[in-house]
């Protein structure tokens, strides 16, 4: 799903605890309310030449940032900034059993989502931009691309809940959505 949101305010409610096999509109809340945060994340922020540059963000670093309403968000969650330069993106990959939420904090990113076809039949694709303020959640095994496909440099924030420990990546060949490998947690990131 794509929204746009503003930063989560105080609430009278308390947060309801979702799924892990859910997308979380927690995670949607915290990668927003941090996209929106310039201040927060400029001074964080670095770009490289040979690949995407990407940092984990510290739980005590977020909770100064973060309206309290959604500190319980980040338990058992992590939380990611990314930088992209031109030409820079992923693999066709998904994020294992977590669910997770994407927000653009700055330029456009392009996303390509392919769901696996069934009884058969070819796997089907979608593709559209992100821009500033946009953001995109989701369930386990959702499988995307993502890249910068535009002029400017974009930074965008990731939150995962439960934490990532895979990542499989995918190729789309013979009409069929194709596993080709995994990447785990502290091996290969």
């Amino acid at each position: 799903m794509t929204a746009t949101l503003r930063p989560a305010t105080l609430s009278s409610h308390p947060p309801t605890p979702t799924a892990p096999s859910r997308p979380s509109t927690g995670n949607a809340a915290v990668a927003i309310t941090l996209a929106l945060r310039p201040d927060f994340w400029r001074p964080l922020v670095r770009y490289q030449e040979e690949t995407r540059w990407t940092r984990l963000l510290e739980d005590r670093l977020l909770e100064d940032v973060l309206d309290p309403s959604l500190h319980e968000d980040l338990a058992g969650a992590q939380v990611w900034l990314l930088s992209w330069l031109p030409g820079q993106g992923t693999a066709l990959h998904d994020h294992g059993r977590s669910a997770g939420a994407l927000a653009v904090a700055h330029g456009v990113l392009n996303e390509r989502v392919v769901g696996a076809g069934r009884g058969g039949r070819r796997p089907r694709e979608a593709a559209g931009d992100l821009g500033v303020g946009r953001v995109r959640y989701f369930g386990p095994r959702y499988v995307h691309q993502v890249r910068n496909a535009g002029a400017e440099p974009a930074v965008s924030v990731h939150v995962y809940a439960p934490r990532l420990t895979v990542m499989n990546t995918y190729r789309v060949e013979n009409q069929r959505l194709e596993h080709i490998g995994t990447e785990q947690a502290g091996v290969d990131w």
